[in-house]
């Protein structure tokens, strides 16, 4: 089924070029659950083709990502809390997940809408507790597209090196997420202790 779905992704994003790499990653980073690794990859692989160029794949995806993002912050910005505890279900938003979500911003601060976009199962939704704490909007524009870039750097150039190879992508994705993970750790850490040290 996996296969059947990169196959017909590939295809759309051949049909709709550059505006489906953008719709497709605007629907990535909203509240609809979708993996970008599906709509990247695919993307650079076409891209080492000759069919597509890098740069606008690049801008296509970022663009898509910055919209998805603003959407699930002003959602969160305007009906608060309360209303998504409610109401979150209809828009894929479990409870848990937005406790999930609530408890990795408050941990982490405003850096967490950067390192957030690079961890499966947070990077979707870390808009949302950023709206609900009615973050610097400057700031939150900042921290996601700095993750947003890394992320889809990651993804296209996998997609543009490794083409139709599906196992070792697969590796390689497991692998680069397990560094990426522990790159932020080290990063948060090191963030925390300054931002420690400073208020002292």
């Amino acid at each position: 089924m996996l296969d059947t779905l990169a196959t017909t992704l590939v295809s759309l994003i051949f049909d709709m070029g550059y505006l489906g790499i953008f719709l497709l990653m605007l629907i990535e980073s909203s509240f609809i659950p979708f993996p970008s690794e599906l709509v990247l990859i695919p993307a650079g692989f076409l891209a080492s083709k000759g069919e597509m160029s890098l740069i606008l794949i690049f801008i296509a995806s970022l663009l898509g990502s910055m919209v998805g993002s603003f959407i699930n912050y002003y959602l969160a910005f305007f009906v608060g809390r309360a209303f998504l505890i409610k109401y979150g279900n209809y828009f894929f938003i479990s409870n848990k997940t937005l406790l999930k979500m609530e408890d990795f911003f408050e941990n982490h601060g405003s850096i967490s809408t950067f390192s957030g976009r690079l961890i499966p199962g947070i990077r979707q939704l870390i808009s949302i507790p950023a709206g609900l704490s009615k973050m610097n909007i400057y700031k939150f524009s900042l921290y996601t597209s700095l993750g947003a870039t890394s992320w889809s750097i990651v993804l296209i150039a996998l997609g543009y090196v490794l083409g139709e190879n599906q196992d070792m992508i697969s590796n390689y994705l497991k692998q680069i997420t397990f560094v990426t993970i522990a790159l932020l750790s080290v990063l948060i850490v090191v963030y925390i202790v300054k931002k420690r040290k400073k208020s002292l």
